[in-house]
């Protein structure tokens, strides 16, 4: 009976502690449609990805916690295809690592800037391209952030500058270009990173200056790598403000200029690159750089100079390069006798006179290379373990056919010997280890930025780096029978590279965790290698022996077995009855997640049956019909691109032309705000709002079909490039359409809509010049409960953003009231509104404080405005812009006063702000000609005071 009793009290146990794990094992339904989307995108997905419940299933690479999913590390994978942009869905995610899937490409998603829990965003190795986006920089808890050795292009966003908890910053290797961004006003840029270790920006295509506000004294910088970029102008002399500095690269660039006297502050740094520039004046003094390593200052322009006499000073130096940089006169015999110097490179310079090496000579000494001097005299002494080249002396010039004169330079090699064993042949594919046992290694580069050693073929130097490897790798807990290190070589960037081998234990193979395990420890820098290799990167290849059996069905029915053995067969029976509970739920679970991942889901009840939504004003349009509207999106059918993708000129069967936005897969914007965008512009309908004709969610696509707007947007007019002349009559015709839009989408709409992302890029102008608002997918209802402000997360985009609204995350229609602020500024000025590190606001405020004479500012003014304002119009335009951009949101006005005040405007220089204008863009061509381009008058009302002539566009 006691038995028995005990037997029930255990069976209750269990059945509880069962449904608690399944319980616990339940998925959150929106990180579960976050990951479908991710699988839906991309090849070759781990086998286990399979089941509603990442989490239970406990899918490769996905970590969880409490049913979140916090972690995605797929590192070496062989992941083909792009980033979706419904990734946003994993709002708890932490970590998240891609690196080493070559076929991952397109675009990063601006949506990716709503992960605001990530602190690892890894993607070392891959196929991205685009630009990065400046959603980046709300990604406020970022401590790595690693994109290098991708195809990125643009600017390195200047957001970057809001990550302060940053400690490593890697875009690298890419093809970004322009200037390294910093702040100003209320722009944001690099110099703001106070807490950032490692500024990695080598290996692409950036110009310009390098800013002098980078650097200042509370930066803890210790590596600088910018080589191998298009920088130009000086080094600046703030850059010896940085007192932590420890590597710095500026080499293979197109500096000018003197460098700095103050160079030699930064007595921490260990390796100084600055060869293959342009620099001139006096060799830089560095004496008290006692810890320097590595000086390469070789291929400048310096002022020809007596070799430097604080060199044999620097106790510290392996290396020396100062090829081509104007040495004459005698070496230095003790230069030869510093204890820890390996490579001594002076070609190419005017050294003459006796070669000299001090009898007590470094015991590390490889190479010295003298080659192309005027050294006519050198004793070669027996035993002398290193090289000297000394072709191109006059040494060298009488038919001599010593060593020095005819060898060339060797060839470093090492490889890790077999460990007390004989090597064993294997078969193919397989490689015998370290330890003589044949398997399949996970392999890849490692690349040393800037090691302080020159002598490649020391074998103690890769023996500390591979017991380093291995103890990480154990330490990790990581499934490593030991590593092989192999080929290391210097290439062209000044790199040391070396072949890894990382191979298998217990099996001769790696499972995608440990493959995963070990691409992570070396992509987030966990591994950090021996001091004296300096910052590194690795560069992992696909793997492509997994084992494709699972054990998971064997250690079910094991499980199974133990239990039915444990408690009988009743056990069994309420086992069924709670998987069956279990499976029903997450049924409903995978259901409700389907239906998040759908954004049409609660619009059609019987969408299940196939029908599509249907809205009030916009039609439903299949893939197949855009395709033939468009020509098959054909590249003359193009008319223009973004982040999200490319707009198409479409034909609808009627005749009538349409503008169909198609999404690219990898940036397409999320199933959300793409619903959000086609709700707010069927209901909404006036001559200066963008008109929805249709859309498409067909076959994974997601496109928008608009009205066609055939002038382009304000921005390309104001700039230029639509060819169609922006007068001053035709601006402020321009900035009342806008407004007028704006104000009836915060007056007459029900519910109110803020718009949260006005710009001149989303205000399109027709074929009469008449401006619509356009581009709704950031898009906010404001409800009856909401009246005053919304609390939600920022979005929008730098220099037109609200900065109370950024702070305090609550948006207002004042939020659109102060970038239409800034809208205002760019059609009077002509200007972006972040220029080369210049915000609008404050340079229009700057010129305000010196002078209220606005006609007579003329660097503020856009030259067309100039020669056709009159200065009242030109002074109340600038004030309302000025109130429209107060910091604080109820010092602005409303849009409807907004409105008022440019109708007054249009007023006081003579336009009727009620009439429609009746020119088109082909008008301005016959303003060209002498034709008078305004072909109704009604569109002015003249007065003594403007005469006709003064309408006139000049």
């Amino acid at each position: 009976m006691v038995v028995s009793l005990a037997m029930r009290i255990q069976l209750c146990f269990l059945v509880v502690w069962i449904h608690i794990l399944a319980i616990t094992a339940w998925t959150n339904p929106d990180d579960f449609a976050a990951l479908q989307s991710l699988k839906d995108s991309w090849q070759n997905v781990p086998p286990n990805w399979a089941g509603a419940d990442p989490c239970g299933s406990q899918w490769e690479g996905i970590g969880c916690r409490n049913s979140r999913v916090i972690s995605i590390t797929l590192s070496s994978m062989s992941l083909s295809g792009q980033l979706s942009g419904d990734i946003q869905g994993l709002s708890e995610l932490q970590t998240l690592d891609l690196s080493y899937n070559k076929e991952l490409t397109g675009s990063l998603p601006q949506s990716i800037g709503k992960l605001t829990k990530l602190s690892n965003l890894i993607l070392v190795g891959c196929g991205f391209s685009g630009p990065i986006p400046d959603s980046i920089g709300s990604l406020t808890q970022l401590v790595f952030l690693s994109l290098n050795s991708n195809n990125f292009i643009g600017r390195i966003p200047a957001t970057i500058g809001y990550l302060s908890k940053l400690y490593w910053l890697d875009l690298a290797d890419n093809k970004l270009t322009g200037t390294l961004p910093v702040s100003s006003g209320s722009s944001p840029g690099l110099d703001m990173l106070l807490h950032t270790k490692h500024f990695h920006f080598g290996k692409n295509q950036l110009s310009g200056e390098i800013p002098a506000r980078l650097f200042h004294s509370n930066l803890t910088l210790i590596h600088l790598l910018v080589e191998n970029n298009q920088l130009t102008g000086n080094i600046p002399d703030t850059l010896g403000l940085v007192q932590t500095m420890e590597v710095l690269r500026l080499d293979r660039n197109s500096l000018s200029g003197s460098v700095p006297q103050n160079l030699n502050n930064l007595t921490h740094v260990n390796e100084l690159h600055i060869s293959n520039n342009n620099l001139d004046g006096l060799l830089p003094n560095l004496t008290g750089m006692n810890v320097l390593n590595y000086l390469d200052m070789s291929n400048n322009s310096f002022n020809a100079s007596d070799f430097p006499s604080w060199i044999p000073d620097l106790q510290s130096l392996t290396t020396v390069a100062m090829e081509n940089t104007g040495l004459q006169g005698l070496v230095p015999a003790k230069l030869f006798s510093l204890f820890q110097l390996q490579t001594v490179n002076m070609r190419k310079n005017r050294l003459n006179g006796t070669l000299e090496i001090d009898s007590a000579y470094s015991d590390q000494l490889q190479l010295i290379d003298m080659q192309s001097n005027l050294i006519d005299s050198f004793t070669q002494r027996p035993g002398y373990p290193f090289q000297i080249l000394l072709a191109g002396n006059p040494v060298c010039n009488e038919g001599t056919t010593q060593t020095y004169c005819v060898q060339a330079q060797q060839a470093d090699s090492y490889s890790t010997p077999p460990e007390n064993c004989l090597p064993t042949e294997c078969s193919s594919d397989q490689i015998s280890s370290p330890t003589c046992k044949c398997a399949f290694p996970y392999t890849g580069n490692l690349v040393f930025r800037a090691p302080s050693f020159s002598n490649l073929g020391n074998k103690t130097t890769y023996e500390t780096l591979q017991k380093s490897l291995m103890l990480t790798f154990q330490n990790r807990q990581l499934p490593v029978d030991s590593v092989s290190l192999s080929n290391p070589t210097k290439n062209l960037d000044d790199y040391l590279v070396i072949h890894l081998q990382v191979f298998p234990s217990s099996q001769d193979f790696f499972n995608r965790t440990g493959v995963s395990g070990i691409g992570f420890v070396l992509s987030n820098q966990t591994f950090k290698p021996p001091s004296t290799f300096g910052p590194f990167f690795f560069i992992g290849e696909g793997y492509k022996y997994f084992d494709g059996a699972s054990s998971g069905s064997h250690k079910s029915s094991s499980t199974g077995i133990i239990i039915g053995a444990a408690v009988g067969g009743s056990v069994l029976v309420i086992l069924a009855l709670i998987v069956g509970i279990y499976a029903f739920r997450q049924k409903k679970r995978a259901e409700d997640a389907d239906r998040r991942n759908d954004p049409f889901a609660s619009w059609d009840s019987n969408k299940h049956s196939g029908a599509v939504p249907q809205l009030t004003g916009a039609r439903f349009f299949s893939f197949e019909e855009l395709k033939k509207m468009t020509n098959n999106f054909s590249e003359t059918n193009d008319i223009g691109s973004g982040g999200y993708g490319k707009v198409y000129r479409g034909t609808l069967p009627n005749g009538h032309l349409v503008a169909v936005k198609r999404a690219l897969q990898g940036s397409m914007q999320g199933a959300l705000e793409f619903k959000t965008e086609i709700e707010l512009l069927s209901r909404v309908h006036h001559k200066n709002v963008v008109g929805l004709v249709g859309f498409c969610f067909d076959q994974a696509e997601q496109m928008l079909v608009y009205e066609y707007i055939p002038n382009g947007t304000l921005k390309d007019g104001l700039s230029g490039k639509t060819g169609i002349r922006l007068d001053w009559m035709r601006r402020l015709k321009i900035a009342l359409g806008a407004a007028r839009g704006l104000q009836y989408l915060h007056d007459l709409v029900n519910p109110p809509i803020i718009h949260r992302d006005i710009k001149s890029n989303n205000i399109l102008l027709d074929e009469r010049l008449n401006a619509k608002v356009a581009d709704f997918g950031l898009s906010k209802l404001l409800g009856d409960s909401e009246r005053g402000h919304i609390t939600t997360q920022v979005k929008g985009t730098m220099g037109y953003m609200d900065p109370e609204y950024y702070m305090t995350q609550q948006l207002t229609e004042k939020s659109d009231v102060y970038s239409f602020g800034v809208v205002l500024l760019e059609i009077v000025t002509g200007k972006i509104p972040i220029e080369k590190g210049k915000y609008i606001v404050r340079e229009v405020r700057t010129a305000m404080d010196k002078t209220k004479d606005m006609y007579n500012l003329h660097e503020i003014l856009d030259p067309v405005v100039r020669s056709g304002a009159t200065p009242k119009s030109v002074e109340k335009f600038v004030d309302l812009a000025i109130k429209c951009v107060e910091e604080e949101g109820v010092k602005r006005p409303t849009m409807s006063e907004v409105v008022k005040e440019i109708e007054y405007i249009m007023e006081i220089v003579g336009l009727n702000p009620n009439a429609e204008s009746a020119s088109t863009s082909e008008t301005y061509e016959g303003a060209n000609k002498g034709l008078h381009p305004y072909t109704d008058e009604s569109l002015f009302v003249y007065s003594g005071a403007y005469p006709p002539s003064k309408l006139e566009p000049k």
